[in-house]
């Protein structure tokens, strides 16, 4: 099953640090086969008041996605990352395809 990785991030502080952990987050992710399906981009509001940006990275299943946090390669930028802003960052399921709202009912 998908796993994502989301990142609801606040106050992120452009400069040379931010710079660098973009620069260098993808090689991270390919050895994982993490691959963004959001990263900031303009919201649109429907309801409620959103503040910051929303990042969703896919990863095949809940394995590779906390292989990918926990490695060494991502352990080493993310530094760079909380010194220059504040946030949530989660791993979370997916659902199949036939997936119903109802289902959690019986969760």
């Amino acid at each position: 099953m998908t796993c994502y990785a989301i990142g609801h991030l606040r106050d992120v502080e452009m400069g040379e640090e931010i710079i660098a952990y973009l620069d260098r987050i993808d090689a991270t992710l390919t050895p994982y086969q993490g691959e963004f399906i959001i990263h900031g981009g303009e919201k649109h509001h429907l309801e409620g008041l959103f503040q910051g940006d929303m990042i969703v990275i896919a990863f095949p299943d809940r394995d590779q996605a906390q292989a990918w946090y926990e490695s060494p390669e991502y352990r080493q930028i993310l530094p760079l990352r909380r010194r220059h802003s504040s946030g949530d960052v989660f791993l979370i399921d997916g659902v199949g395809s036939d997936h119903k709202a109802t289902d959690i009912l019986t969760a």
